[in-house]
């Protein structure tokens, strides 16, 4: 799991603003401008309470009651309307924000290497995207109109207060900076606690999901009960989290509170006696009132925004850790594209490859795979052949050595072009819940209905599909739920097919089929691979009887290789033991 420390939140902040903030710069101003006018008119409101109190109720002055009611009126009526104009923009802004933060966040995302893919559970990564950038939404949403609306109509109201008694104002705000030093030490623990729930709930996220999709082996092993306590476990670990999030957070309510206490008392008794003494009036220390208990509100907003940006300083913490991760292949943009022919020689020369925890997959191998032949690659589970496959079109790159195709390095050209000319059909076939049409298209960006139906065809998957309750319109369900394992591999054909690149790469790709169909399937591909150079991983070796070269790895090693007849005639070989076992 990724972790990383950031004690630090001003270059975090730093970069949120010129990254997403920056660009609805216009919007914030206008935003802004509607937040002044609604602090300048929470002003006014409090401002007039004292001509309310001395003109109306104490001297009882008829002519000044409409011109004063009238403007209370038109103060909240302009109040409440530039709040909603505000209000709506600061939700444009923040709504904007999360579709551009989830948009660079996918983008990175699906670019990164295959050991990320490992190393983090999709549901994971699916939480980073939704639960974490919406809580770093709420929190610049809430930054944002905080340090606007917030702290504008806190100056505006102290601005009042001064006006109607400067000594009694200097007073009231002595005691806040020891509130400010106790909300600040709260803001880290929040912090520390935001990192702690969003990576629990990830965990949570990644649990259900994995639960769901292995739906039938907990059915089949009567796993409910299990997977019910295990659930549980997590969801009550959130709820803790949540629960302390809460605690924490709102323990500012009562300091505040307190706080508010001790001064309203102090301006009662002491504007008590300026009023009975006569060195102040009742409107006075009412208009002064007011603004105080009105300037509560946005004190107390302005005390949790602290808490709130640490919650999404924590939140962003997990979100950039993501968008900083390195893309571990190089995508040198300025590469040249690979040079192609119908058909390409793929090389292999003095290849390596260990992963991180230093466990060697392959040592020193060289393979030539002749442009329109099929090589095989056989041997036990852990030789490497996989790896081998996988380094083609450059999932990983060899710690040793090099691949070429038609004496290009694969490392030095773009790697668009490369897997543009690369076709890959796999045992773990991917069905998207979509229509079978798209399912196909997705091999070929701008395929035609008439290409679809004529790759669907040669992968002999055109008569199952046209059984299908809407044809090529049935929608397939998650992962092809509807569909059975022979049709799932023949749909990912047909997109192999329909890409119809130079070279195939065929990774256990009849291994879901039956033999009847897995006979179809390969007088297809039979075709498919003339005039191609194909590469094919085969656990049934009667499949791979007619390749033109049989590469046999073992731990890592190619221990023998050449033709079907000649392997099997050798008198000891690990190929012919691997035929005699089956």
């Amino acid at each position: 799991m990724m972790t990383q420390n950031s004690s630090n939140a001003l270059p975090l902040l730093k970069r949120i603003f010129i990254s997403y903030i920056k660009p609805y710069i216009s919007d914030l101003v206008v935003a802004l401008f509607w937040m002044v006018v609604a602090s300048g008119m929470t002003g006014v409101f409090a401002w007039i309470i004292g001509p309310v109190m001395d003109d109306i109720m104490v001297q009882g002055n008829e002519s000044k009651i409409f011109p004063i009611a009238g403007l209370l009126f038109v103060c909240l009526v302009m109040r409440g309307i530039s709040s909603y104009f505000h209000t709506v923009k600061m939700g444009k802004i923040g709504h904007s924000l999360v579709a551009d933060i989830q948009n660079d966040l996918f983008k990175h995302m699906i670019r990164l290497d295959l050991k990320f893919f490992n190393d983090n559970h999709s549901g994971s990564l699916v939480a980073r995207m939704i639960s974490d950038v919406q809580v770093m939404r709420a929190a610049l949403a809430d930054s944002m109109t905080g340090l606007g609306k917030n702290l504008m109509t806190l100056i505006i109201l102290v601005g009042v207060m001064f006006y109607r008694d400067w000594i009694l104002a200097l007073a009231a705000f002595t005691i806040f900076p020891l509130a400010a030093f106790y909300v600040a030490r709260l803001g880290k623990k929040l912090r520390s606690i935001s990192n702690r729930t969003q990576d629990a709930i990830s965990h949570m996220t990644s649990g259900l999901a994995q639960t769901f999709q292995a739906i039938r082996q907990v059915r089949a092993f009567g796993r409910e009960k299990f997977e019910e306590k295990r659930a549980l476990q997590t969801l009550v670990k959130v709820r803790d989290l949540n629960i302390k999030n809460t605690k924490t957070s709102n323990l500012s309510t009562p300091i505040n509170d307190v706080l508010v206490g001790v001064i309203l008392f102090g301006i009662i008794s002491y504007g008590g006696f300026q009023v009975v003494k006569g060195t102040s009036s009742a409107g006075d220390i009412m208009s002064f009132i007011a603004a105080f208990l009105m300037a509560y509100e946005p004190m107390k907003k302005l005390a949790k925004l602290n808490n709130n940006v640490n919650v999404g300083l924590g939140a962003a913490d997990r979100v950039m850790q993501v968008m900083d991760t390195p893309v571990g292949i190089e995508k040198n943009k300025r590469a040249p594209a690979l040079k192609t022919k119908k058909a390409m020689d793929v090389e292999f020369s003095g290849i390596s490859f260990a992963y991180d925890d230093g466990e060697t997959v392959l040592n020193d191998v060289s393979i030539i795979a002749k442009a329109g032949q099929v090589t095989a690659l056989v041997g036990p589970s852990g030789g490497g052949k996989t790896t081998i496959l996988n380094m083609i079109p450059r999932f990983f790159d060899p710690v040793g050595g090099s691949v070429f195709i038609n004496d290009q390095n694969t490392q030095k050209v773009s790697l668009k072009s490369l897997r543009e000319n690369i076709a890959w059909v796999s045992q773990e076939v991917v069905i998207f819940d979509d229509s079978v049409m798209a399912n196909i298209a997705y091999g070929l960006d701008g395929a035609s209905e008439k290409d679809i139906i004529k790759a669907a065809k040669s992968a002999f998957a055109h008569d199952f599909i046209m059984e299908l309750p809407n044809g090529y319109e049935t929608q397939l369900g998650e992962n092809g739920s509807t569909l059975s394992g022979g049709q799932r591999q023949r749909i990912a054909l047909a997109r192999a097919f329909l890409k119809n690149a130079p070279i195939l790469l065929l990774d256990e790709a009849t291994s879901a089929l039956d033999n009847d169909s897995e006979r179809f399937i390969q007088d297809s591909l039979e075709k498919l691979q003339k005039g191609r150079t194909t590469i094919v991983i085969a656990h049934r070796l009667s499949t791979i009887e007619n390749a033109d070269k049989i590469i046999v790895l073992d731990k890592g090693k190619i221990v023998e290789q050449g033709a079907h007849a000649q392997l099997i005639r050798r008198k000891t070989g690990l190929y012919k033991q691997l035929r005699s076992s089956l």
